[in-house]
């Protein structure tokens, strides 16, 4: 059968999907996403958290004909959907957003990255909460970090102050098996932080 939904903002099409195939697996092989991991394929570990309608879910449960008209996020489109949030757009034109090609070719480089190669890959910035995992040092082996990001990122937007239980909650479905989640309690917090500091100063 064939499934259209949309991708990081835009309308995409996945063809010859059999009925039992996860959102999963059309998201890795089909689409060229890899950032939503394959690892329990059982949604206990979380490394394959997507937003499915705004809604963190375990892509490797959700059949792929379950998404037809549907919206998907990423962890590829997160910066590009932080960025539509805080200038207070939207993408149901479907003319905004990630192509997949430019997920495919995507890559954090520092801003003044010059070479050539780097002329030729597109320059985004990284989202909010991205950019405090960096700096809070709570990312190690990373198999785990886009489903952790997802989850947050959902997170920080119903509840942009959260409690340490909210972000122990919000993070409850995702495991990560190199650190002790305090650097990754971190991050969230930091970028819950950042946030405010953002905020106060817009109202000044």
């Amino acid at each position: 059968m064939r499934v259209t939904f949309t991708v990081n903002g835009r309308r995409q099409e996945a063809d010859d999907v059999w009925e039992g195939e996860s959102l999963l697996y059309v998201l890795r092989e089909r689409m060229g996403l890899p950032g939503s991991k394959n690892a329990c394929e059982q949604g206990e570990c979380g490394s394959c958290t997507v937003r499915l309608d705004g809604v963190p879910v375990c892509s490797c449960l959700v059949a792929a004909g379950q998404v037809e008209g549907r919206d998907v996020v990423t962890v590829e489109g997160l910066a590009d959907f932080a960025r539509q949030r805080a200038e207070g757009g939207g993408c149901a034109s479907g003319a905004c957003g990630t192509s997949i090609d430019e997920a495919q070719r995507w890559q954090a480089r520092p801003a003044d990255a010059q070479s050539d190669e780097a002329a030729d890959l597109p320059r985004e910035t990284l989202s909010p909460i991205q950019q405090a995992f960096i700096d809070a040092g709570a990312v190690q082996c990373g198999f785990c970090t886009p489903g952790l990001l997802v989850a947050a990122d959902e997170l920080l937007e119903r509840n942009d102050s959260p409690s340490d239980a909210d972000i122990r909650e919000a993070l409850s479905g995702n495991l990560c098996r190199c650190t002790g989640y305090e650097k990754i309690l971190d991050a969230v917090r930091l970028a819950a932080a950042r946030g405010e500091d953002r905020t106060a100063g817009q109202g000044a």
